[in-house]
């Protein structure tokens, strides 16, 4: 486990209260019916980017100018995923695809989703031998390891088009799944932002199905946010704050993503500035306003009910690990 400290080598001479200017956003404690029962929060972050991410990473100054004296940016074992982090809880809260945090749900792990905040990270890229996901029958798919989000995702999509994913399809493993597709060991892989504007510019493959325009995957969140249930009991004022200052994180990244992908160089979370640039300009930060999170659970609840990989149904997903009290607060506050 490795945690980053605050932004003392970062933007030197920065205080909170400036970072909140910078944001045109004001510290909205003074409004607030009681103080936060906890000033401490701790945020995931990978130490290599994850550029979706964004916002969680943007919210820590929001944080700070809202009350919190102690923001902290945990990794935890990167060789699980990171919902894997929350549940043994290292962190407080956690940004994730909900197929990720359904899949803790039903082990019994005690986590609520709180919020959606973006969609459109994917795209399934595929060679010439695969122009539609029916065509994905006999081929070879690079993925990184069984049962991590792009093998959980893509199997969901190719049971939708009625494709057996445990033998329809061939499921190869990788580090890089990109370099063999690039290298022809496997003919398509899922593609985070970065990966498909590269394959894009470069004209290798074609895209299949994007989470940004492809229906049904596209009417839902692909990043949201949950917390451990014992903080979200425990503190619901500081809840509700960090809520709010990922949300205006999103809306940063929405209406100004190049200050944005500015900010998260300078303050050390990505090392790309174009990198990050891409994929805010990619993803839709906006929707959290607009879609219905807990549509979003329920729907990927159902096909991941549906292809056993859940005992749970959807009514008992969304019983015992959601909570949108917060969410609703905030676009009532925020006047949504």
């Amino acid at each position: 486990m490795q945690i980053i400290q605050n932004r003392r080598t970062f933007l030197t001479g920065l205080t909170a209260a400036g970072s909140a200017w910078l944001f045109k956003v004001r510290p909205s404690g003074a409004a607030e019916p009681a103080a936060p029962e906890t000033t401490t929060v701790r945020l995931g972050r990978w130490i290599d980017g994850a550029p979706c991410w964004a916002s969680m990473y943007l919210a820590g100054e929001l944080l700070r100018a809202d009350g919190f004296t102690d923001v902290r940016y945990v990794e935890g074992d990167t060789s699980v995923d990171n919902t894997e982090w929350l549940a043994s809880g290292v962190i407080d809260f956690d940004m994730n695809m909900p197929t990720m945090q359904i899949r803790t749900i039903d082990s019994g792990v005690p986590i609520k989703v709180l919020t959606g905040v973006h969609m459109g990270c994917f795209e399934l890229r595929a060679n010439e031998s695969v122009n539609s996901m029916a065509d994905l029958r006999g081929k070879r798919v690079g993925i990184w390891a069984v049962n991590d989000h792009p093998h959980v995702f893509l199997s969901l999509v190719a049971n939708y088009v009625g494709l057996d994913p445990v033998n329809d399809v061939q499921w190869i493993v990788g580090d890089s799944p990109m370099q063999g597709f690039i290298d022809g060991k496997v003919d398509a892989f899922l593609a985070g932002t970065t990966e498909f504007q590269k394959l894009r510019d470069e004209k290798i493959g074609h895209t299949i199905v994007s989470t940004a325009v492809d229906r049904p995957w596209s009417q839902h969140f692909c990043c949201m946010v949950a917390g451990s249930t014992d903080y979200v009991s425990k503190y619901p004022v500081a809840t509700k704050r960090v809520v709010r200052a990922i949300l205006k994180a999103a809306d940063l990244c929405a209406s100004n993503p190049t200050l944005a992908a500015r900010e998260l160089v300078e303050r050390g979370f990505l090392s790309s500035y174009d990198d990050a640039l891409i994929t805010l300009n990619e993803t839709r930060h906006d929707t959290w306003r607009d879609y219905d999170a807990e549509d979003s659970v329920r729907f990927y609840a159902l096909r991941m009910f549906e292809t056993g990989m859940i005992k749970s149904s959807p009514q008992q997903i969304s019983a015992n690990g959601t909570d949108w009290r917060f969410l609703n607060e905030v676009k009532r506050e925020l006047k949504t």
